[in-house]
């Protein structure tokens, strides 16, 4: 058996430990697979992840609730990525197994506040803890809580993208489908994209990244190239207040572009989502057709390439 293979075997196992929440035997097994290669980039990598997420775990006896040492842990997603971010190239598997260790850590902490279900209706909880099971892999767990918690929670960017999510890894595409575009719809910066495991989301998030969109702007576009490429492909229809709500958020939209020109870049892409769905909600009625053609002519001068790709 050569090096490289028996380096492998022991990342592998480090990595099936991971998923046990087992991080001690982890770490001796990444150590030894570090101490026959020194320089193997995947070894040096998972142990610099590794080490980074037993640092935060060290801090846990500041925290005397159980809700806020898991709420502490998962707050620390958005700095990991950042530190992803500084570190270079990255492993999938090893990130796939930090999340079942990250996870699993934190639902013990949660599975004490949910004890005979008296936080039951706690949309917050229910959220962070449909979140871990989907991080753990339970989809059906996963999809149970989140769907309490949206009943509670019916407009929130990220209790919708997460379910949508779920959606997506149990195959329920079409379902799916209708709620990552309410997600997108309701709040796009409360969607986090590197939070998002289902190929069909992360298709389309590499998709308009390839575009040139990143930061807070790749989630404003989503929605746009989403209905462009065909992804959202599945609508519903207004109801007469959502009616009301959208016609008044495209006009505050339309003011707010007027006053402030400097802030285009983000409220532009949101006002175009809002036109989609305005004549999506026209052309399903098949009256006011006028109307189709009055908001293609405003998609028409705010954005002239959206405007030709949409309508071929």
């Amino acid at each position: 058996m050569n090096t490289e293979t028996t380096v492998q075997g022991l990342i592998q196992k480090a990595y099936d430990s991971l998923k046990a929440a087992d991080a001690v035997s982890a770490t001796k097994l990444l150590e030894e697979a570090l101490a026959i290669d020194f320089e193997h980039p995947e070894v040096v990598y998972a142990l610099k992840c590794l080490n980074w997420w037993l640092d935060r775990i060290k801090r846990l006896p500041e925290f005397h609730d159980p809700y806020d040492k898991g709420g502490f842990i998962l707050s620390q997603w958005k700095s990991f990525y950042t530190f992803l971010d500084r570190i270079g190239e990255a492993y999938d598997p090893c990130q796939y197994a930090l999340r079942g260790f990250v996870f699993s850590f934190v639902l013990d902490s949660f599975q004490d506040v949910l004890g005979d279900g008296a936080n039951q209706h706690d949309p917050g909880l229910l959220l962070q803890v449909g979140r871990c099971y989907k991080g753990v892999g339970n989809y059906e767990l996963a999809l149970k809580y989140l769907e309490q918690a949206i009943r509670f929670k019916r407009e929130d960017g990220e209790t919708l993208s997460e379910l949508a999510d779920v959606n997506a890894m149990l195959e329920e595409t079409r379902v799916a489908k209708v709620l990552f575009r309410e997600a997108f719809f309701v709040d796009p910066q409360g969607v986090d994209l590197r939070a998002m495991e289902s190929e069909l989301i992360k298709r389309l998030r590499d998709r308009v990244r390839e575009l040139g969109y990143e930061g807070p702007a790749l989630a404003e576009w989503m929605p746009i190239y989403g209905c462009l490429l065909g992804v959202f492909s599945v609508k519903r229809e207004l109801k007469p207040t959502e009616l009301g709500r959208l016609k008044q958020s495209i006009f505050t939209l339309e003011t707010e572009i007027r006053a402030h020109p400097e802030n285009a870049a983000l409220l532009r892409p949101r006002l175009l989502n809002r036109y989609f769905w305005l004549i999506d909600h026209y052309e399903n009625l098949q009256e006011d057709l006028s109307q189709v053609e009055e908001t293609m002519l405003k998609i028409k001068i705010i954005d002239p390439v959206i405007y030709e790709r949409y309508r071929n």
